[in-house]
């Protein structure tokens, strides 16, 4: 088995189906785990409806409360590890992300020496389609926030449509991940970065969503904005922890 692709749902009734249809339409031997936290508008239901139809390619995983879109990636981390997949991607349900830039990221990886693949909008032929400004400028900032704080070299760190190879995601240790939300995807960059893995950025279009509504809220944008911050600080922290050890 190589490619799994993980996609964490909360009442995507409008998008599941189509998503999964997409995926599997590339013919490139994606495999695809849902992670559902218990949505109630039937998300799972439609899923194990479709796994007849792609038996052995279809998986759903079905937790009992809303967790988190950062504990939904792990549970699929742990879930792809456990089998063996090399190469595990994030999608989102919601065709934000194009299914076919996939292939990108997987030849990034596969084919380019990239330990990690990342769909950027903030790369040379990236893009935004159908976003407010308010929110474009919210997530510029914070991608330059990021860097500018943590100095990841990587333009778009809070992108959540990425290729890891299996190797990072065992060396990460995925217990110790602190972030649910919008920082989640920083932390998991920046300790794959501090690992010395190497991250490439693949220019991807990103459409806002169609059908269904955004998870976006205020807590995942300040858990974004301080999570950075204390990132950095443990960072600086251990750093002269183990100076200080090496003296003794």
């Amino acid at each position: 088995m190589e490619k799994l692709v993980i996609i964490p749902t909360f009442n995507e009734k409008e998008n599941i189906a189509k998503i999964i249809d997409a995926v599997f339409d590339l013919q490139q031997a994606f495999h695809v785990l849902v992670v559902d936290d218990a949505s109630k508008d039937g998300t799972a239901l439609i899923v194990r409806n479709l796994q007849e139809k792609y038996r052995g390619l279809l998986f759903l995983e079905e937790r009992r409360g809303k967790a988190g879109l950062g504990t939904a990636y792990i549970h699929g981390f742990h879930w792809a590890l456990a089998r063996n997949y090399n190469y595990i991607f994030e999608m989102d349900a919601d065709f934000s992300h194009n299914p076919k830039d996939l292939i990108h990221l997987y030849q990034t990886c596969c084919d380019q020496g990239a330990d990690i693949a990342v769909g950027s909008r903030y790369v040379a032929g990236g893009s935004v389609v159908n976003w407010p400004w308010d929110r474009l400028l919210l997530s510029r900032g914070a991608s330059f926030y990021t860097k500018f704080i943590t100095g990841i070299p990587v333009k778009d760190a809070t992108a959540g449509f990425v290729c890891y190879k299996k190797e990072v995601l065992q060396m990460i240790n995925l217990k110790n991940i602190e972030f649910v939300g919008y920082a989640f995807q920083i932390e998991m960059k920046y300790k794959a970065w501090k690992l010395g893995f190497i991250i490439k950025e693949v220019p991807i279009v990103f459409q806002d969503r169609v059908y269904g509504s955004s998870k976006m809220n205020k807590s995942i944008i300040k858990e974004g904005v301080f999570g950075v911050l204390k990132l950095t600080w443990h960072n600086w922290l251990m750093n002269k922890l183990n100076k200080q050890l090496q003296k003794l």
